[in-house]
Order: structure tokens, then C-alpha cells, then sequence
């Protein structure tokens, strides 16, 4: 039983690495301490609870994380830190190492975070003396079993429904199945009531989010279409994202069904990592690009408005320069819209150390330069498209009371300016049929 009463007057401050899941996870994490009583805290304020949740992919996401833990105990020196997230949990020691690190929490361990902090408050209720850090981590992959349910607005309009856990497909190049466990999911039936919760909160965007979403159903034998067909009947939500599938979980029954549902956009993330064969074949991965062109052509000929991004990695072990030559060629055939390019960062304890090739960080440098040159290409042509037509707006932040920001039902990113006088933050949370006009160098602005 959690003493409310430790929580009482206290301020937090929370940072976040890494991917949406882990956006998710933060915020449950502060809405709960909200409903304890603490209250987040605001610029210049000092905090008395610092929550990271933490980022293991590369290993300058591993550099990120110690430079922000030491960046919080710094600036926060009476603090209780909290670490959790993916580095904490396959990394405990270095993180233990960190001076000023009170609770270490691990992947299995992420819903008793509370319980922890409620104990460490109460142990040491001063906050002016600090004991031995505290690691609650389970070290066994097969052992990290628990699903922590998150469905969190954070500081945005839309919604993250977390609706998967851990992946069983272990490819060479990364951690993530290590510190996220094998794949897990809850019922139908528990996130619907968790849409129609956030649709009574006045949401009106979800994003679905897990680990590798595409395989949701092993824990309760059933299906990622029935969940995408289910939340499509809650009423309130007007959107739905799907934040990642892989291609050959992307079933052509899905594109179908999202091509004319009721509120599942045409927006699509597919990772791709490597558009060569023998480079896909080193990371294990589960399809070939003949697989993963179907796809991208069967999501554009259903939905030819479409906003495609890809993930793409270069300079992976194997990855000869014709191997990347046959990535950029294959890419620039397709009708995608975005790339998300990321370096081959070496990984303990990954397969892909024994693949003996290695890529130099100059030619890493240098092939990222280029495809990142190829997406800003794509989505200009993109975004060009769309160059005095209507489409509805979701916007959701103003900074400024004078410019409001907003995506597109296909994800493009809009700027709306009001008059002198108006106050944009009227529109918040509102959709809005408007015009846009391409400025070029993907921007876009829209009139009403």
C-alpha cells in the first residue's frame, strides 16, 4: 500500500530517451505521481524527485543517458533519482556508478516504481542524506514477463496507447529484446477501455505504440487487426497512428481495412534497415526487399496519400559498399516519404560481433549524409504535392498564443498564424479543414 502523505508537497522533474514506448511509460509515471499529490516542476524550479527513463539503442544514446542523469543530480542536488528504461536495465552497474543515482528500476519492475519511491521517500524523508543506490532489476531475459499498461497524453494533444511489450525476433545488431524482454501484450478488451477513457478526456488522436506492435496477440491468442477493428469503434477518436510495423507483420488485410476505416490514418512507419538482401540475411531480419517493395506499393496504390517513413541503418557489420549502394538505389525507387537514418552502433552481447566487416565512422558519416539527403528529397516532393489543397489539421500546441502547430491526417506538419488580436490556443485540440501552402524546404503553412 503506497503512503500517499510521503508524496505531499513534493516536485518532480522527468527527461526521456529514446522511443515513443518510452515517452509513454514517463508520463504514466507522472500522471500517477499527480494523482499523490506531486506536481511537476516548472523552469527555474528545483525538483525533490527526478525520474530518467533511459535509452540503450546506440551507444551515444548510452552517452546521452549518463550526461542527463549527471545533468539532473547536478542541477537537482537534494533529489531522489529514479533511473529506469533500457540502459538501466542492461546496464545497472555503470548506472550504479553515477554519483548521485538513489533507485536503479528494471523492465520487469517498471509498475512497482511508485512503491519504490514511496519507500526511499519514507527511509529517508530529509532528502538531505543518501544511502546505497538501490537496484531492483531482473537479470534474466526469460524473467522479464510483467506489462505495464500506458495510455498518456504527456504535454501533447494526442495519446500513446501502449499496447505491446518486449520482441521475440532478436535480429544481430540489437539490444532492445534483451532489456525489453520476449513480446507481451494485454487484451482487447482492457486497451479499449483504456481509448474510450482517453476519448473521455477530450482526446481525440491515439498513437498505438509498443516494441514490435505487429505481434500482438501471443499473450492472449489474439490479433492485431481485431485490436485495430476494435478501437476503431470507440467513439470520440477521431485518429489512430499505428507508430511502427514491420513488414512482414504488415498484413495486406490491414493495409485494406485501414485504407477505409474510420479513423486510422494514412500514415505509416516500416522499418527497413538495409535494402540489400545479403545485409538483411546478417541481421536476421524476417522479409527481403522483393517482400518489403509489396508492401510500400500495396500502402500506395490503397492509400495514395500516404506518409511512408522508413528506418534505415548504415554501416552495420557486412555492409560493403556495393551492399550500401544497392540500399540507396532500392530506397530511391520506392514512393516513401521519410527516412529515419541512424549509424550501426556495436552492441554487447549482439550476434552481429561476429560478423567480421567492420565500417569505419567516416564512411558511416558519409552514407548517412546521403540518405539523409535522399529523405529530405523525398518528403519536399512530398510535401509539394500538396501545395494549395485542403486537408484537415489536428492542431495541438501554441508557444506563443500566436502560431499553432499541427499534422495533417498523412502527417504533414502545418503552422497556422492568426490574426492580431486572436489567441491561437482556441484551436488547440480542434480539427480543422485548412488550405496549404508549400515554402519549401519541408515547410508548410496552412489559411483558413
Amino acid at each position: 500500500m503506497i503512503d500517499s502523505s510521503v508524496f505531499q508537497g513534493k516536485k518532480a522533474a522527468y527527461f526521456t530517451l529514446g522511443c515513443k514506448l518510452n515517452f509513454s511509460e514517463t508520463s504514466t509515471v507522472a500522471r500517477m505521481l499527480e494523482e499523490h499529490g506531486v506536481c511537476t516542476v516548472t523552469e527555474g524550479e528545483r525538483a525533490d524527485i527526478c525520474l530518467i527513463n533511459t535509452c540503450t539503442v546506440t551507444e551515444t544514446a548510452n552517452s546521452k543517458c549518463r550526461q542527463q542523469i549527471r545533468k539532473m543530480v547536478r542541477e537537482n542536488p537534494q533529489a531522489v533519482v529514479i533511473v529506469t528504461g533500457c540502459y538501466a536495465q542492461l546496464s545497472p552497474k555503470e548506472v550504479a556508478g553515477i554519483e548521485g543515482v538513489d533507485l536503479i528500476v528494471g523492465s520487469n519492475e517498471k509498475g512497482e516504481i511508485l512503491q519504490f519511491l514511496a519507500d526511499r521517500l519514507q527511509w529517508n524523508c530529509s532528502l538531505q542524506e543518501r544511502g546505497d543506490v538501490e537496484t531492483h532489476v531482473t537479470e534474466r531475459v526469460k524473467d522479464i514477463r510483467s506489462f505495464v499498461p500506458s495510455c498518456s497524453r504527456g504535454e501533447r494533444t494526442r495519446y500513446w496507447l501502449k499496447v505491446q511489450d518486449g520482441c521475440d525476433y532478436f535480429c544481430t545488431y540489437c539490444a532492445i529484446p534483451f532489456a525489453r524482454g520476449n513480446s507481451r501484450n494485454p487484451t482487447i478488451a482492457s486497451l479499449v477501455a483504456q481509448a474510450r477513457q482517453a476519448a473521455a478526456e477530450g482526446g481525440h488522436e491515439i498513437v498505438l505504440t509498443g516494441v514490435n506492435i505487429g505481434d500482438f496477440g501471443k499473450s492472449t491468442n489474439e490479433k492485431f487487426l481485431d485490436l485495430v477493428k476494435a478501437l476503431d469503434e470507440v467513439e470520440g477518436i477521431k485518429r489512430y497512428r499505428i507508430s511502427s510495423l514491420e513488414p512482414d507483420l504488415l498484413s495486406d488485410e490491414l493495409i485494406e481495412y485501414c485504407a477505409h476505416s474510420r479513423a486510422f490514418m494514412p500514415h505509416f512507419h516500416v522499418p527497413l534497415q538495409s535494402g540489400s538482401d545479403t545485409v538483411l540475411r546478417l541481421m536476421h531480419r524476417h522479409y527481403d526487399t522483393s517482400l518489403f517493395r509489396e508492401k510500400i506499393l500495396h500502402i500506395k496504390s490503397a492509400m495514395p496519400d500516404a506518409f511512408i517513413g522508413v528506418d534505415v541503418m548504415v554501416g552495420c557489420r557486412g555492409e560493403t559498399a556495393e551492399c550500401f549502394d544497392e540500399t540507396y538505389r532500392f530506397l530511391d525507387s520506392l514512393p516513401v516519404t521519410q527516412l529515419h537514418v541512424f549509424p550501426y552502433s556495436e552492441r554487447p552481447g549482439t550476434a552481429a560481433l561476429k560478423i567480421p566487416l567492420k565500417v569505419s565512422d567516416k564512411e558511416k558519416k558519409e552514407r548517412s549524409k546521403l540518405l539523409l539527403e535522399l529523405s529530405d528529397r523525398k518528403t519536399e516532393q512530398f510535401y509539394a504535392i500538396y501545395n494549395n489543397k485542403v486537408r484537415e489539421v489536428l492542431f495541438e500546441s501554441s508557444s506563443d498564443g500566436r502560431v499553432v502547430h499541427g499534422f495533417t491526417d498523412n502527417y504533414i506538419r502545418v503552422g497556422l498564424r492568426v490574426a492580431e488580436g486572436e489567441d491561437a490556443s482556441v484551436l488547440e485540440n480542434k480539427i480543422i479543414p485548412v488550405k496549404l501552402k508549400h515554402l519549401g524546404k519541408d515547410k508548410m503553412i496552412c489559411y483558413q
